[in-house]
């Protein structure tokens, strides 16, 4: 299957059809819908993934122009008190909604699309990344730290939030990375 990973770009039809993917996921991994504390970058993805300059979007569609991943990249704006002396958003990126349709998994394309958001984040001067997964998800944890994410702060809350994260201000990133628009055969 080929599959072509992109920016994100403000045609509303597109993001339109992103938010519809990104939903049907968290209800297939959640089991819940819509929770306004924890989805306005979603209904607002201009204002969080496409305007800022040092923040992105990216989708993979087949060539049929099915969406079957996504994986969102943005300064840290989150106010854990654990963290306010680690992290900010003028050194840290964060990731965000990296999801990959079922039937398009265990292929390479989750770890492909980290890191076209990984070599963004250094791009743009970025020195580390945070993300928070659950223990609940299968693989998670395996998968991040197998990208070379550590475990900040296990938070044994009743979501079971694990805080992780990765330094890359030492990545030397190919000149060619800029360009974002991939060809993948997987």
């Amino acid at each position: 299957m080929n599959v072509i990973i992109k920016e994100l770009g403000k045609d509303s039809e597109e993001i339109n059809e992103v938010q519809k993917f990104l939903f049907k996921m968290i209800k297939n991994e959640f089991g819940y819908d819509y929770v306004p504390e924890w989805h306005q970058d979603i209904v607002r993805m201009d204002e969080f993934y496409i305007g800022p300059k040092r923040n992105n979007f990216f989708v993979a569609y087949l060539e049929t122009g099915e969406i079957i991943a996504t994986i969102g990249i943005r300064a840290y704006d989150k106010d854990f008190p654990e963290f306010r002396h680690l992290y900010s958003k003028e050194t840290t990126s964060s990731i965000w909604r990296l999801f990959v349709d079922r039937r398009c998994r265990r292929c390479g394309l989750a770890s492909k699309m980290f890191a076209i958001a990984e070599n963004f984040a250094n791009g743009v001067g970025y020195d580390d990344i945070y993300l928070h997964t659950h223990k609940t998800l299968p693989g998670a944890l395996e998968f991040w730290t197998k990208m070379g994410f550590v475990v900040a702060l296990d938070s044994n809350d009743e979501l079971e939030t694990v805080h992780m994260d990765k330094q890359i201000h030492e990545l030397d990133i190919n000149p060619q990375a800029y360009d974002f628009r991939y060809a993948v055969k997987l």
